[in-house]
């Protein structure tokens, strides 16, 4: 049995900067959100159906769908999210199970942003691993990368599972309010333990 640990957090907590990190330590990442671009980008696999469902106007020029016409889309049209979400979600999966199947390293670390909300995805992993931020925080770095408006920036939080929540299901946690660096001497001390665990599991 593959020893995989769930990793999420909010918008803006830094889930892509660990999990970089455990990849460099040599585990095995497979991050959904990675999967979605790859999906939605020119030539991936669900752009005839969003082109379909959602017509030109959410494809760019250069043939990806258009992430930013398409989230205030899917915000001020509750309709619109869930077919979008019916689409995605299912190929999402199916390509995260092939890559997990796959997977050669020591551990798996499966990047799931919605994983406290989706019952299916924490069914699959061993431990929650959540990397946790102040919402002052998530706010201020979501919009120094992104430009979205702090009102965009606390809608997107508000339909994300609540941090107490997050925290209440996690068995293990990542302060990273501080600097990379002390990003990294917590994935290196989890990295040590979940080597443990993984060929315990295997036992």
């Amino acid at each position: 049995m593959k020893f995989v640990v769930g990793l999420t957090g909010g918008i803006g907590s830094g889930k892509s900067a660990a999990a970089d990190e455990f990849a460099r330590l040599g585990a095995t990442v497979v991050d959904t959100d990675v999967i979605a671009r790859e999906l939605t980008d020119a030539g991936g696999a669900a752009l005839p159906q969003i082109k379909s469902l959602f017509g030109n106007a959410f494809i760019t020029a250069r043939g990806a769908m258009d992430r930013d016409a398409m989230r205030q889309h899917v915000f001020s049209n509750p309709a619109a999210k869930t077919a979008l979400e019916r689409l995605l979600h299912p190929m999402i999966r199916a390509e995260a199970d092939r890559r997990i199947a796959a997977a050669e390293g020591p551990y798996l670390v499966y990047v799931v942003p919605l994983l406290v909300e989706s019952s299916g995805s924490r069914d699959r992993v061993q431990r929650v691993l959540v990397v946790d931020v102040p919402e002052a925080l998530q706010v201020e770095r979501v919009r120094a990368r992104s430009g979205l408006s702090e009102n965009e920036i606390r809608s997107i939080i508000a339909q994300q599972a609540p941090r107490a929540a997050r925290l209440a299901a996690a068995d293990d946690v990542i302060e990273n309010s501080g600097t990379l660096d002390a990003l990294r001497k917590q994935v290196a001390a989890l990295d040590a333990r979940y080597r443990k665990m993984a060929v315990r599991a295997k036992s």
